[in-house]
């Protein structure tokens, strides 16, 4: 299943309700989940990034489409790889 690492940034609007936003974190991990994916890491930061999600979704359609119902809601702005574990990078090498 793909794996990515999105790095997030609050909006205005999300820093104005920051406290707010571990419950929207928890509703994204849900949307994640009701998807078939699954979130394995949540980070709140501070610097560049405000915070980062590492998850995995059955394919590009459906990350593309839980990242945009994500953004959507006027919070948070993404930036999103598509990462790879040692394996799957392993494995990427021998095809190369």
């Amino acid at each position: 299943m793909p794996r990515y690492l999105s790095l997030i940034n609050f909006t205005d609007e999300g820093i104005r309700k920051v406290k707010d936003s571990v419950k929207r974190a928890d509703a994204f991990k849900l949307n994640v989940e009701k998807a078939g994916g699954k979130v394995h890491e949540m980070y709140w930061a501070v610097g560049e990034y405000d915070g980062a999600v590492i998850f995995d979704a059955p394919d590009e359609f459906t990350a593309t489409a839980l990242l945009l119902r994500l953004g959507s809601a006027g919070f948070v702005r993404t930036r999103t790889l598509r990462v790879n574990d040692a394996k799957e990078f392993g494995d990427i090498l021998k095809q190369s």
